[in-house]
């Protein structure tokens, strides 16, 4: 176990990269902070207590209430750098080669764009493109079937998945409780250097929790932000996405966090969506509504990343919608498939859509490998 009084460069490194954080937070956060505890107050009872520096998730103006239940993991600056290291660690594959980071990398929205589908350990594929992650405060479900339904519980399966990080989770949690790195960690998040599922499962929470993406072009012009203006174009466009798309794309989140059958062709991978999880026949080709933020970014697009361009997507939604008894009722509309567009109206809306990039989300240092 490493000594708490040796002051080594890796140590050096991590008080950086905790320092980097808290004032990272504190810039983007909203005023109010909890306040921090003073040290010279002992616990109730006595005794020898440890400090942690409270951190206040940001709530942006424009988003609907938070999903997460923050009374149960209280977000700290030194709980999210102890997640934020799990997040990129290797060690928590089979062969030390894939880290949570790998699949989800800063540049592409913390998506993949190397690849339609998923892909680790060993250079295996899995069966459904990787997910954006940002803003996950705001769900209750997660992966595109909604098969899981706890952000605590999130890490558990692309550690165990066999095409991923293919490491029994009790393994993945001794490799931690073995490291020299962990021990500090743990302790100046929770008091304690001892390794448990909860707390790693917490600590990794927390770090997600932070991923809020909300100061794109868009959001800083419903705010009423400097940095604000849209092209005439781009205003076009975000007329045209809440007459066509807001059905599904709704709240500032975009995405009403449904299941929705959106005429995607069957694809060779046979992927049935929600009714894997619900074996509920009306859910079958049910895919979760994905938000559209950074979406300029995580390409390719869909469950299976068929589409490499938001070009091809608009094409799809006005030509290629295909027809089932799951299919959304929003792409039936007058008893006509799919969604009326223009070849200039789906230049229009593109260009709304790229003023969802958040490049202060995508460059956000506090949110980097240290």
């Amino acid at each position: 176990m490493m000594s708490l009084r040796t002051i080594s460069p890796k140590r050096i490194g991590l008080a950086v990269s905790v320092l980097l954080f808290a004032l990272a937070v504190s810039c983007q956060s909203n005023k109010g902070n909890d306040p921090v505890p003073d040290p010279t107050i002992p616990p109730p009872g006595g005794g020898v207590t440890y400090q942690t520096t409270p951190v206040t998730l940001r709530k942006p103006a424009n988003f609907p209430d938070i999903a997460y239940n923050l009374s149960q993991n209280p977000l700290t600056v030194e709980g999210v750098a102890l997640g934020k290291t799990l997040f990129y660690d290797a060690q928590l594959s089979r062969d030390t080669t894939i880290s949570c980071g790998f699949c989800h990398q800063q540049f592409a929205g913390f998506g993949h764009s190397d690849h339609p589908l998923s892909h680790g350990i060993g250079g295996k594929f899995g069966t459904r493109n990787v997910p954006g992650l940002q803003n996950l405060a705001w769900s209750r479900e997660f992966f595109w079937d909604g098969g899981v339904t706890s952000l605590d519980e999130l890490p558990i399966s692309p550690i165990q998945n066999v095409v991923e990080m293919d490491l029994k989770f009790s393994d993945a949690l001794s490799r931690v409780q073995k490291s020299p790195t962990y021990p500090a960690l743990f302790k100046a998040a929770f008091g304690s250097d001892t390794v448990t599922t909860a707390r790693f499962l917490k600590a990794i929470s927390q770090f997600l929790l932070t991923l809020v993406s909300a100061d794109s072009r868009y959001d800083k012009y419903v705010r009423k932000e400097s940095g604000g203006d849209l092209t005439s174009d781009e205003l076009a466009g975000l007329t045209l996405f809440q007459q066509k798309c807001a059905t599904c794309h709704a709240t500032d989140l975009f995405t009403d966090k449904s299941y929705r059958n959106n005429g995607l062709p069957v694809g060779a991978i046979n992927d049935q969506g929600r009714y894997t999880i619900t074996l509920n026949e009306a859910d079958r080709l049910k895919f979760k509504v994905p938000s559209l933020r950074n979406v300029e970014k995580t390409f390719p697009y869909m469950h299976d990343g068929r589409f490499a361009t938001l070009e091809f997507v608009l094409n799809h939604y006005t030509s290629g919608v295909k027809d089932s008894p799951s299919l959304d009722p929003a792409l039936k509309g007058n008893g006509q498939l799919g969604i009326a567009l223009t070849d200039t109206e789906k230049k229009q809306v593109i260009a709304f859509l790229k003023t969802l990039t958040d490049d202060a989300f995508i460059n956000n240092r506090a949110f980097s490998a240290n």
